[in-house]
């Protein structure tokens, strides 16, 4: 079980949270100080932020990062060992059959039998949730034409293509008509056209029927699709907003100059915060500085120190920069960088 220490660490409320010990009224998924211990490890650490109606919602984190463990909870497939989670005003621990009511939910890992046809699984599905009769039909009806497979409704599903299958995965998720769609790392397996498709789809339910949509993800460029962001590492909840209100935050350019070492990066980012007065991040054997007008900095400190940098570069802030900003580390660290 988690501590009370281990609760009371919990991230401050961010702008357009609950406060620590309320909740919202409106919200479609509400997490107040919500923290998991599996004894050995915190997988969630007091994490406090809401998710808005109608919405697509990213939990961006790599391996570790807890966004799995909240999946879970959220899914009420685990029982959070601290603080509370609320879907669609339903307590995910204490009222699991009322949120899976309300709850579409789409996994990483295959749930279709292949031996079926794309109808028979939706079907089955329906009769999980009560469904029958003329209603069942018409629901299946519909939700097919939505996912673009009325065509193939009496196919099996082991000759679909990996795209066509994720559409059959969505439409089960549908089939009771929920209020919020969770769906975990959703586009893993199909080729860019399929993703594509699937991320225009998810924004079809987002405007035209009002479902909230949360995503897990660790691509970057899956999280740009997405209205807002909760960035997690290790548990916490390190960055909340828009993509493109995280990358604002940063501002200016991203410069960076690649060292021979480790140590050689470390001694230059030392020189070039008491040279410049700036506060540089370094991340292995790159110096990291955050710069208006970039590419004069760049030429002043390959001047100021030569023959030190292997190579440089300048980019607009990106959300992999919004992650090293807040964690001081990169999103995936390699193997030295682990053991360091």
């Amino acid at each position: 079980m988690a501590t009370t220490q281990q609760i009371d660490r919990s991230q401050q409320a961010t702008p357009g949270s609950p406060t620590p010990g309320q909740f919202t009224q409106h919200a479609p998924i509400e997490l107040n100080r919500l923290s998991h211990d599996y004894g050995s490890r915190l997988a969630l650490d007091g994490l406090t932020f809401d998710v808005r109606p109608a919405e697509i919602f990213g939990l961006l984190g790599p391996n570790g990062s807890g966004k799995t463990t909240l999946f879970r909870i959220l899914s009420t497939l685990m029982v959070p060992t601290g603080g509370h989670a609320r879907l669609a005003g339903f307590d995910v621990a204490t009222e699991p059959n009322r949120v899976r009511l309300q709850t579409g939910i789409v996994f990483q890992a295959t749930s279709l039998d292949v031996k079926l046809t794309v109808g028979e699984n939706l079907m089955h599905q329906g009769h999980l949730y009560g469904l029958s009769g003329s209603h069942l039909k018409a629901r299946s009806k519909e939700v097919l034409d939505r996912v673009g497979l009325t065509d193939r409704k009496n196919d099996l599903v082991e000759t679909l293509s990996g795209g066509q299958k994720r559409r059959v995965e969505l439409a089960k998720g549908l089939i009771h008509s929920p209020s919020v769609l969770l769906l975990d790392e959703p586009t893993t397996g199909l080729d860019p056209g399929a993703r594509i498709d699937l991320w225009n789809y998810l924004r079809i339910l987002r405007d035209e029927q009002g479902v909230t949509v949360l995503v897990t993800t660790h691509l970057m460029e899956e999280a740009e699709h997405c209205d807002r962001l909760a960035i997690l590492s290790e548990g916490k909840l390190v960055a909340l907003g828009s993509p493109a209100a995280l990358k604002a935050e940063i501002g200016g350019d991203i410069v960076q100059f690649e060292t021979a070492s480790a140590e050689a990066a470390t001694d230059l980012g030392a020189r070039i915060a008491e040279r410049f007065g700036v506060a540089p991040v370094v991340v292995g054997n790159a110096v990291r500085v955050e710069r208006e007008q970039g590419h004069r900095f760049l030429t002043e400190v390959v001047e100021a120190f030569p023959g030190e940098i292997v190579s440089v570069s300048v980019s607009k802030p990106s959300l992999e920069d919004v992650f090293i900003q807040h964690t001081g580390h990169r999103f995936w660290l390699d193997q030295n960088e682990e053991n360091s």
